[in-house]
């Protein structure tokens, strides 16, 4: 079983976005998925709740109650996570995971909140053996501004893989209300946000993500 974990301990960066796209792609391709949320707010499982019984199927695991689908199932299992992990629960949440995918949005206050958090990750046991590979992500990135030419080169600066950024588009708003992914809407009205998530969906499905 492929174990993916999206992961930051500033709220607000994205992470139930990429954990549901992740996840649906991942469905459209045939796979058994599990999506396991962490986090108390339940923003994952409540995207689940509203997707379509004619979509592929997506299993889902409450991670704080600690019940639904067994994940020792799935092909992928994806894991959202709450924010202000820290410490031996951040050390402990790492464990469960083989790739930990961490998102970034443009702001000095999150580029330098993500700088200590990547810092403390390095020092998880899970990183230190090598037993999981970490990569960033830009993440509701409006292109071709200073900001977000300032959040590449931070990005790049923290020695972890980084293969992309991902804009912001209402296209995710709207697959969001719909318990969709990026890969189940219109091809020709999500091409731009797809070629955005083909250089991670690639670091995804090489050996330079796993331990």
């Amino acid at each position: 079983m492929r174990k993916i974990m999206v992961l930051n301990a500033k709220g607000g960066s994205g992470k139930t976005t990429i954990a549901t796209n992740l996840a649906s792609y991942y469905a459209s391709k045939n796979l058994t998925v599990v999506l396991a949320d962490f986090d108390p707010q339940k923003s994952s499982l409540d995207w689940l709740a509203v997707r379509s019984p004619s979509k592929m199927p997506i299993l889902a695991y409450d991670g704080v109650r600690k019940r639904g689908a067994s994940q020792s199932a799935a092909d992928v299992c994806i894991m959202d996570t709450p924010a202000a992990l820290h410490g031996r629960d951040l050390h402990n949440m790492i464990r469960r995971a083989e790739t930990i995918v961490v998102p970034v949005i443009p702001s000095a206050l999150d580029m330098r909140a993500v700088s200590e958090f990547c810092n403390e990750i390095r020092s998880a046991p899970a990183i230190t053996g090598k037993r999981a590979k970490v990569a960033v992500v830009g993440n509701r990135v409006r292109v071709q501004t200073k900001v977000a030419w300032q959040l590449d080169e931070f990005l790049l600066s923290l020695r972890f893989s980084f293969p992309t950024h991902l804009r912001d588009s209402m296209n995710y708003v709207r697959a969001a209300e719909k318990g969709l992914g990026i890969f189940e809407m219109s091809r020709y009205a999500t091409r731009i946000e797809r070629d955005d998530w083909i250089p991670l969906l690639r670091w995804l499905g090489s050996q330079r993500s796993m331990p």
